[in-house]
């Protein structure tokens, strides 16, 4: 107990680093002085924040006996444990390779050993080529009709010519590909970020041609989501693994009532790799520090919430892919876990089980009118909540947190299938609304005004296929098409089984529009006039039909693909690939499309922008092998199908009782 104590004191000025046979931190360092802190903690004059020196890792993480007991009866703890702002590592930038240690210990930071994982999870002595060893399932699945459109048989053909094995950058298997994958393969690799000698994560765009960096060359943890997958997927774990890790330290650990200061248990937007000089005699005496940037620098000023949410997708992802569970079940990843649930799940004014957020906090980060409860922050909400239920180590401490979860996957699947589904019945129905509705028993529960129904929206929905709209609150419902929220909303399985299939027909009914010449359009459609003026301050990045103004993002091309796989009807993103290939790699993978048909590209576009090359290669990895969808898609759970039809069977009009009131869950 003296020794948890002790380490206790160290711990509070700095957040979670892990030791190695080299530590920071000697056992004669756990006494100090109020003054003087450990040698490796320093002040920040410019930021008055804490800085943390650690010069190696051990493979375990953050150990057991320094995180027993801090799962749900001492997160109280964390109040005395300073944010750690700046990681450091002492290691020289070694070469381009993943999985060794430098000599003298002060090696890479979390670094796999000799042995990686299969997909099956067993110990092999050499790294498995996701896009090599699938060739003869998926010659097989695909000569047994799975592939019915061109771009698949395509595929097949040139796997059945080109079967001879090549020889890769990293020296693994695999098959020969078409020249425009390899280019992406090759722009991947270049983007990545080293840290001590490993790869830690990609930066977000690497134009070489553009004097406008911005924050363009730091590692963003959505834009990194695609690369991850595509990384797992070709079979190289290293980067992901230490992606999660690192991020995880960088988390926001102090509690605090500061209004400048992330909250407890908040994921930064971005990090960059720093080098600095150390203070001394030597002038050439360097070190490399790790700077989060929780949003405080960002444009805007908005704080990400979809951070926290992607790393927990990507964990239960890299799980499924590498068969390496071990990582889930670490005490440091169960407390992220579980400190990114309790942010996320804590009360607040809000009386609706969607999650409530300010303008910016997600891709579209910039002023475009969706604060409140967009529908992308619900569907990557939903995503993370099953990810955490399957991931998280089932102990006593835990189970008001599933049991709050649990509650809170119920009511939140009910509201957006009942309130945010939107098809042309529907759309009569609203039109013909009465207003000012009180008591339970309303129809018309957020008082909307039928003439919130636009012209526009009147003449372009089809007589077939529906979407969820983009936004509800009281007397507002955002109508426009948001492909991200609606095509995770198939892939997590927030929506049902026809509402995917009508979201699909939905996308194929108006593909002139929402594909064009070039997938995919981020919203439709564009906010125009005086309208642009007022929700978007007159934003000169986003004018109609540019950036985030129903721009079109060659990104969104895997989620397209994933939402394709799980409902089997693959032809539709096959079909989406075929069209982005004429352009991406002519064009230098823009960041966006500009013009109502994307025909041109951004007047501000970064090029060489690594989540577009990502989101293809992605795209192209699962229609060639669609079993390794299942590390990304989630099946309706029984228990929430069950709840959700007892509650549409109940009568809607009927008043609340006493027994109702009861309710873990609001309707």
């Amino acid at each position: 107990m003296a020794t948890s104590d002790a380490i206790l004191q160290v711990l509070s000025g700095a957040g979670p680093c892990v030791l190695s046979s080299n530590p920071c931190f000697r056992s004669s360092d756990l006494t100090f002085s109020s003054k003087l802190h450990v040698k490796c903690v320093k002040k920040r004059a410019s930021r008055g924040m804490k800085m943390f020196k650690c010069s190696n890792v051990l493979q375990n993480g953050i150990g057991n006996h320094w995180f027993k007991g801090l799962g749900d009866r001492d997160l109280s703890v964390n109040a005395t444990i300073k944010k750690l702002h700046l990681l450091r590592c002492k290691a020289p930038q070694a070469e381009r390779v993943s999985g060794v240690t430098e000599e003298g210990g002060n090696g890479a930071w979390f670094v796999d050993g000799a042995n990686s994982l299969n997909l099956d999870g067993a110990v092999t002595g050499e790294q498995t080529d996701g896009f090599g060893v699938q060739d003869a399932q998926q010659l097989t699945r695909e000569k047994e009709g799975f592939a019915s459109n061109g771009a698949l048989n395509q595929e097949k053909e040139r796997l059945e010519t080109n079967g001879a094995v090549g020889t890769g950058r990293d020296a693994s298997p695999k098959v020969s590909v078409d020249p425009i994958e390899e280019e992406a393969w090759e722009l991947l690799r270049d983007s990545m970020v080293y840290y001590c000698g490993s790869p830690i994560g990609t930066i977000a765009a690497n134009d070489p041609t553009s004097s406008s960096v911005l924050n363009y060359d730091q590692v963003f943890i959505r834009d990194f989501i695609p690369s991850g997958i595509a990384f797992l997927l070709k079979g190289e774990y290293d980067i992901v693994r230490n992606f999660l890790l690192h991020t995880l330290q960088l988390q926001s650990w102090e509690k605090t009532m500061d209004c400048h200061s992330p909250g407890q248990g908040l994921m930064p937007a971005s990090f960059k790799v720093r080098t600095v000089r150390l203070d001394g005699d030597d002038d050439s005496a360097t070190e490399e520090v790790l700077d989060p940037d929780f949003g405080e620098a960002a444009i805007g000023r908005v704080a990400p919430v979809d951070s926290g949410l992607w790393w927990i997708i990507l964990l239960r992802a890299y799980g499924k892919c590498s068969g390496d569970l071990s990582l889930q079940g670490r005490i440091d990843v169960q407390t992220g876990i579980k400190m990114i649930l309790r942010l996320c799940l804590a009360d607040g004014f809000d009386m609706f089980p969607t999650l409530l957020v300010t303008d910016g906090s997600c891709m579209i980060d910039r002023r475009m009118g969706i604060h409140g409860h967009p529908l992308e922050i619900q569907a990557l909400f939903y995503s993370a909540l099953l990810c955490a239920r399957e991931m998280l180590a089932p102990e006593d401490g835990s189970a008001d947190l599933i049991r709050a979860l649990n509650n809170r996957l119920v009511a939140l699947s009910f509201h957006i299938r009942e309130y945010y589904w939107i098809d042309l019945r529907k759309l009569n129905e609203i039109y013909r609304y009465k207003t000012e509705e009180y008591s339970y028993d309303a129809v018309n529960k957020f008082n909307i005004y039928p003439d919130q129904v636009s012209p526009w929206l009147v003449e372009w929905m089809p007589n077939q296929g529906g979407y969820l709209i983009g936004n509800l609150q009281p007397a507002h419902m955002d109508f426009r098409f948001f492909s991200l929220g609606n095509l995770w909303s198939i892939v997590s399985g927030l929506a049902t089984r026809d509402q995917s299939n009508a979201i699909l027909d939905f996308i194929e009914a108006k593909w002139s529009d929402l594909i064009a010449d070039m997938p995919l359009k981020i919203c439709y459609p564009a906010l125009e006039g005086q309208e642009w003026q007022i929700i978007t301050g007159s934003d000169p990045k986003n004018t109609p039909w540019s950036y985030h103004n129903a721009g079109s993002w060659p990104t969104l091309l895997w989620q397209l693909t994933a939402a394709c796989i799980k409902m089997n009807r693959p032809e539709i993103a096959a079909r989406a690939v075929q069209i982005a290939e004429k352009r991406l790699s002519r064009d230098k993978w823009p960041e966006y499309y500009d013009t109502k048909k994307a025909r041109f590209i951004g007047k501000q576009a970064h090029l060489f922008q690594t989540w577009s090359i990502a989101g293809y290669l992605v795209a192209k990895l699962l229609l060639a092998d669609p079993s390794a969808a299942r590390m990304l898609v989630s099946d309706e759970d029984p228990e929430l199908v069950s709840a959700f039809s007892c509650m549409i069977g109940t009568n809607p009009r009927r008043k609340r009782g006493q027994t109702n009131l009861k309710k873990t869950f609001m309707v």
